[in-house]
């Protein structure tokens, strides 16, 4: 059997692998939420491991895809002689995965610290506003425009310095080494500092247990697709896969933004008015699984969070390519196959 024909079938195995899981979780949640029962609570947050876990896996599989994409562009290019320049760029990335894993250890030991002092139900809500702020950071269209086609560009700028201010000698062979690991690690490290803040809030409601399970998920889906772009070389549609992890993430922060609106009530920093008319018809597996209460402040939170990142995203297709700065191609776009298939497919402000 060739290495086309093998290449192939373990495209078809993987993409196949990924309808079905996708297909599982979401006859998982439609029985769960169909079979859940209770009232809804206007004062009691939403405290279900499995949705949790899930929307801490959305998440993680979103930053890897975008670290996955920024590592692919900085790698498109480095075929040939120029091939062993992505050992650095990997070994760079695993310090990043390293400092990550650091930083979350640091990160539980401050709010293992705080737990002392500070009442824990202001502590979940203070964790929980800062979970929604990165997520609304996150799904911030017109500041992920430019700021993340700006932070391609300069990682590919930075590269190309790189790689052809370093010459035949021993320091600048040294100096080569040490700035793609550099760029390497602040390629992974970014997106992994904003998962480590983003999880701090549901490791304080339900433990390290739940975080684990949604990480792990998540990992092993960005895992799929690291193998698929870096070792089979694979074309994919990075652009309709980020749409789609941004859908998900715009559900995920409806939840958020509900359950943080509940804790602040629980925490007496903001009043609960219950809407009556609505109590009646709002099902208690909207509640379980999407964090609708029947109140005035939650569902008005919600409401602005929706507005807030839909009028992002058609401030973004107006107004962000008049912010963009014109920059010259850094390469001719003959390059390998992963180049192609990459290049092509990101954004005009990436490019």
């Amino acid at each position: 059997m060739s290495s086309t024909s093998r290449t192939a079938i373990w495209t078809v195995s993987a993409r196949a692998a990924l309808v079905i899981s996708a297909l599982c979780v979401i006859a998982f949640l439609i029985w769960q939420g169909i079979a859940a029962q209770g009232a809804p609570d206007p004062v009691r947050a939403r405290t279900n491991p499995t949705v949790a876990a899930l929307d801490i896996a959305v998440l993680v599989f979103r930053e890897g895809l975008e670290c996955i994409l920024v590592l692919a562009a900085i790698t498109a290019s480095m075929t040939g002689t120029r091939r062993a320049y992505r050992r650095p760029v990997a070994v760079g990335a695993g310090f990043a995965f390293f400092a990550t894993l650091l930083t979350w250890c640091i990160a539980v030991g401050i709010m293992s610290q705080l737990t002392e002092s500070v009442p824990a139900l202001d502590l979940q809500a203070a964790t929980g506003l800062l979970a929604v702020i990165v997520l609304l950071v996150i799904m911030n269209w017109f500041f992920h425009k430019i700021y993340w086609g700006g932070w391609i560009r300069a990682h590919n700028r930075r590269r190309k310095s790189l790689i052809d201010n370093g010459g035949v000698t021993e320091a600048s062979t040294a100096r080569l080494r040490w700035g793609l690991i550099l760029l390497g690690f602040t390629s992974l490290y970014r997106e992994g500092f904003e998962v480590v803040l983003f999880l701090q809030s549901y490791n304080l409601r339900l433990g390290g247990g739940v975080v684990l399970k949604g990480t792990l998920l998540g990992l092993a889906l960005s895992g799929m697709v690291a193998v698929l772009t870096f070792v089979l070389q694979q074309r994919l549609p990075y652009r309709r896969m980020l749409i789609t992890t941004g859908v998900l993430l715009g559900v995920v922060l409806l939840v958020m933004v509900g359950e943080q609106a509940q804790e602040m009530q629980l925490a007496h920093w903001i009043s609960t008015t219950p809407i009556h008319s609505l109590a009646n018809v709002i099902p208690p597996w909207l509640n379980l699984w999407f964090a609708v209460v029947p109140t005035y402040e939650t569902i008005t939170a919600q409401l602005l969070a929706a507005g807030l990142v839909i009028g992002s995203y058609y401030a973004a297709r107006r107004f962000g390519s008049r912010s963009l700065p014109t920059t010259k191609p850094l390469e001719p776009a003959t390059q390998s196959r992963i180049d192609t298939g990459l290049i092509k497919r990101l954004p005009a402000a990436a490019r």
